[in-house]
């Protein structure tokens, strides 16, 4: 029964997503076609590294970001159901575990981000990326559903806390950027001051990177696994407290 009140909502979310596919994937090629364009020929073009081309070592820092952007993003409706149109306490009545309606609400933002992730695959491809990913699939998968998992749940714990919109699009200002550009997408951490490393090799986003980029690594993994497990925890509690 809970499996099954988890798939009604995905396929719910599916359905909304299937009519709009081909909008997202069109969306989805903008941003890391500028990534690639702006950095991997670009500014690349004057980056060596010892590892190979910085086209190489960028691939994976678009990957992570693009999934903690696009995972996050997906979320972001619950808000609206909530503050808005009302709709969240519906779900709240129906005859659904509240687990399962988080459960399927943050899966299918990791489909959305599954999804987004081909499209990144095929672009870099054509740009000529070495893809090393498929070495190792299924640690790479794994390493896209986990960090997909985290942000998604930090975003569903924000839409139920938040009043405005505005607030919302602080947790991005105030969370998400900092990580965009800190987190070992666009350069190794390992230059940073000590004390800044720290702080930074903390943040789910940096263990991303370097799983994505240097393969698996099982602190960086059970670190993630963390990251996932207590904000699913989190969000679930969250989405119960609505009910009373």
């Amino acid at each position: 029964m809970f499996l099954y009140d988890v798939s009604t909502i995905m396929w719910r979310d599916w359905i909304v997503l299937r009519r709009r596919l081909k909008k997202f994937i069109l969306s989805r090629l903008v941003t890391p076609v500028l990534y690639l364009v702006a950095f991997g020929w670009g500014l690349g073009k004057n980056i060596n590294l010892a590892s190979g081309s910085y086209l190489d070592f960028l691939v994976p820092g678009i990957i992570a970001l693009n999934t903690m952007n696009v995972s996050y993003m997906s979320i972001t409706t619950v808000h609206a159901e909530r503050v808005y149109h009302k709709s969240l306490e519906e779900y709240l009545s129906a005859p659904i575990e509240p687990a399962a309606f988080v459960i399927g609400k943050i899966f299918s933002a990791v489909v959305r981000a599954l999804i987004s992730t081909a499209i990144i695959l095929c672009v870099a491809k054509i740009f000529g990326a070495s893809l090393n990913f498929f070495a190792e699939p299924i640690n790479f998968l794994i390493v896209v559903v986990l960090n997909s998992i985290i942000f998604a749940s930090v975003c569903f714990c924000a839409a139920l806390k938040v009043q405005t919109y505005e607030e919302l699009a602080q947790v991005n200002t105030y969370l998400l950027m900092p990580m965009s550009f800190l987190c070992g997408t666009f350069f190794s951490t390992a230059e940073l001051p000590p004390v800044v490393r720290f702080v930074i090799e903390i943040l789910p986003l940096t263990h991303t990177s370097q799983l994505l980029r240097e393969g698996f690594n099982f602190t960086s993994a059970m670190i993630l696994s963390a990251y996932a497990i207590c904000l699913l925890w989190l969000a679930t509690k969250l989405f119960k407290r609505l009910s009373n």
